[in-house]
């Protein structure tokens, strides 16, 4: 048989194996778990594909993923990284590295919300920056834009909001502080794909965002993460920066190695830099991913608001998703938040869900501020922290991905009803 005809009938089993896979659903039975991959017999096949004709270092079909997210998402340039993580470490060390035009120094502040990722927080202190938390809007548990003009000091060059479950900060206001005050923005939209404010996708404000396509996400590529700019000098210091400061991905690289002849143009190094890059396999699941991206979300806004609508009755007791005006909400999970004169116990709520086998998590690290890893960092306060604390202590969230049918979303409302009922009758 020949290798077109393996090929061919590797492709027909990895199809069948998937359309096999049986999804029966049985209620206080089957666990409902907050995350499930998103990728089918597609992506499988494509990797299948860079492994057979070992392109499977970054290549082509990164380069392809780049151009379909950076147009998905209506920027310019887009740099595929190895996780979300890295996308948050590469955007900061662009900012900080001495080949940029308007370099940030040792020592001066990023402001960012208190409730929120861990690897939000790194990538700043990792570039010898210092976060200055501050606090959340209560009702959308991102960055509050009426806090952060009076955390800004002389030493302050960034902010880095932060749109927490997929819902939105409010772009149009820190864009407004942002420019009155000679500010960057970075977006941490790791959790927001196709997530929208005032009709614009959130990742297209400021001057850089960042996405992650980790298994658990709104989109996968088992690992893998993206930044995006419509910067040309922030793009091409961070593709630099990805792979060691090549000079490989950039644009003048004919003229940079007619700077120095006696250096193999191959590996020639023009600044300093990491190991970021993804492979051709993240790449293979990107391209089939980003099809699939608005159909997942539907769903997640669909099973959103079937919750929203049967379990408002409850809302002198639980807080429900708020999401501002004109905005989309992408749902990374659907959030709860306990209220303080609620007659349970926000530990009594998530073992109660945990006990049906609905799976339940906290609102991501909380207060970071409260995590013992502040204890090795410097940061600043500014004001106080009441709201992150409080969602620290009280939130969850549930799942919602592309999984939960009506079966599921059905259940998760009866379960949710039947421990409510017994405070409320």
């Amino acid at each position: 048989m020949k290798n077109d005809e393996i090929k061919i009938q590797i492709n027909n089993l990895i199809k069948q194996y998937f359309e096999n896979i049986s999804h029966d659903f049985k209620a206080g039975q089957s666990k409902i778990p907050l995350a499930s991959p998103s990728y089918s017999y597609e992506e499988v096949i494509e990797s299948v594909d860079s492994l057979l004709n070992t392109c499977v270092t970054m290549g082509e079909k990164v380069k392809h993923f780049e151009e379909k997210f950076a147009k998905y998402v209506g920027r310019k340039h887009a740099i595929m990284v190895n996780s979300g993580s890295s996308a948050n470490l590469l955007s900061l060390s662009i900012l900080t590295n001495p080949k940029f035009s308007k370099k940030v120094n040792s020592g001066d502040e990023v402001i960012t919300p208190a409730l929120t990722w861990s690897t939000t927080v790194y990538p700043m202190v990792n570039n010898g920056l210092k976060p200055v938390f501050v606090d959340v809007n209560p009702e959308t548990f991102c960055l509050d834009e009426n806090k952060i003009e009076e955390a800004i000091t002389k030493k302050t060059k960034a902010i880095m909001p932060v749109h927490l479950l997929g819902n939105t900060a409010n772009m149009s206001k820190i864009q407004d502080i942002a420019d009155r005050h000679d500010l960057f923005i970075i977006e941490d939209s790791c959790e927001a794909h196709g997530a929208e404010f005032n009709k614009k996708k959130i990742g297209s404000f400021g001057d850089m965002s960042t996405f992650s396509f980790f298994l658990s996400h709104h989109i996968t590529t088992i690992e893998g993460g993206i930044l995006l700019t419509d910067n040309d000098e922030l793009y091409e210091l961070g593709k630099s920066l990805r792979a060691f400061g090549w000079i490989r991905d950039l644009d003048k690289k004919d003229e940079i190695k007619n700077e120095f002849p006696n250096i193999d143009p191959r590996f020639l190094f023009l600044n300093i830099g990491f190991n970021m890059r993804p492979t051709e396999i993240q790449g293979a699941f990107g391209i089939h991913q980003i099809d699939k991206l608005e159909k997942f979300l539907q769903i997640r806004i669909d099973n959103a608001n079937f919750w929203n609508k049967k379990l408002e009755k409850y809302s002198s007791y639980i807080q429900l998703p708020k999401e501002l005006p004109n905005s989309r909400h992408a749902y990374f999970g659907y959030s709860i938040l306990i209220k303080n004169n609620a007659p349970f116990s926000h530990k009594q709520f998530s073992a109660f869900l945990e006990s049906k086998k609905i799976e339940v998590r906290p609102i991501m690290a909380g207060n970071i501020v409260e995590q013992p890893s502040s204890k090795l960092y410097e940061y600043k306060i500014s004001n106080n922290l009441l709201n992150s604390t409080h969602i620290m202590k009280n939130g969850l969230f549930l799942p919602n991905h592309h999984k939960i049918g009506e079966l599921e979303r059905q259940y998760i409302l009866d379960t949710i009803t039947e421990f409510l009922e017994k405070y409320t009758s």
